[in-house]
């Protein structure tokens, strides 16, 4: 993976900067040497060039979070096992101000990150797929740990814990770009045969009744035509009663079967008929989960700038 080897490469080179700027820069200042050594030539190089390459490659939250804590760590215990002993050896008592920002930001920064990865974690919805569950631009909290631990930005599973079941809504790396999260309704767990006919579902041959509940607005921005007039129906997807959205006049009618395979999810949004689902883009790794969404815990209404009280603390 070209992306963490550009990190190592930052990691170790931005090391050996600061361990220059803070130890042998002064040494050579003392001894009167004017010369730049060759490594600190290639490592002045190499650092802000691999440093740049990464967040080219990877310019997002969690990979800036996960950068920003190893390099502070480093900094942090090379004070606490080196640094700290040559200053006490050489009478200084005031640390570097590289030092100094090191270890003021390691534990808020470590804190951060283990609560993101591995806890909880905001995730903000800003489509309306999944409504009426979710509407347009809510604010979710997702828990990491739902389907078992990974590592961060590195996403590889360390702990197993356990497996998304049918009706849970989950949030996940889009398979076609995985640096966007997408949220959305497990309809299918790996060997589950998926049945949609007349815009009802069939799962493993059972059917997911729907109860007209009544009429309702799909939302959509002005720039859209505006709010499309649909139905709203209660669907019982294997014992998940939740809401639906139909569109009668028109939306995504077409029928389908498939089987899902081993590894894999199919997911589909509530709002049925203007959902960008697994129906046009296919079946979604277990490798690209990352939680399940549990609550809503802040709900914004564009149109009308104003927040949806009612919606803040609603359980998904």
């Amino acid at each position: 993976m070209m992306i963490v080897l550009l990190t190592v490469i930052a990691i170790i080179t931005g090391l050996i900067w600061v361990l220059d700027y803070t130890v042998f820069r002064k040494q050579r200042l003392q001894q009167s040497e004017t010369k730049t050594p060759g490594y600190l030539v290639v490592v002045e190089t190499v650092f802000p060039l691999s440093v740049i390459a990464v967040l080219l490659l990877k310019v997002n939250f969690e990979w800036l979070l996960t950068l920003a804590t190893l390099a502070s760590a480093v900094i942090y215990f090379l004070d606490v096992f080196w640094l700290k002993k040559r200053r006490a050896s050489k009478n200084i008592s005031e640390r570097s101000i590289i030092v100094e920002y090191g270890r003021s930001f390691f534990p808020v920064l470590l804190a951060v990150l283990v609560i993101r990865s591995f806890i909880v974690q905001p995730v903000r919805v800003p489509t309306g797929s999944l409504e009426p569950t979710v509407m347009p631009i809510e604010f979710i909290v997702v828990k990491q740990y739902s389907y078992g631990l990974r590592l961060p930005a590195l996403h590889t599973k360390v702990v197993s814990i356990g497996e998304p079941k049918i009706g849970d809504i989950v949030v996940f790396r889009w398979p076609v770009n995985p640096s966007i999260d997408f949220v959305k309704r497990v309809i299918g767990t790996p060997g589950d045969y998926i049945e949609y006919k007349n815009k009802v579902l069939y799962i493993n041959g059972k059917e997911a009744k729907q109860t007209f509940v009544g009429p309702a607005l799909d939302i959509e921005p002005e720039s859209q035509g505006g709010d499309i007039p649909v139905k709203k129906y209660s669907e019982n997807l294997n014992g998940v009663v939740h809401d639906i959205l139909i569109n009668p006049r028109g939306g995504d009618d077409t029928d389908f079967s498939i089987t899902v395979p081993e590894g894999m999810y199919f997911m589909m949004g509530d709002n049925r008929d203007d959902s960008d689902d697994s129906r046009s883009w296919g079946f979604v790794p277990e490798a690209n989960l990352r939680g399940k969404a549990v609550m809503v815990w802040l709900s914004w209404d564009k149109k009308n700038h104003r927040i949806r009280w009612n919606r803040i603390g609603e359980a998904l």
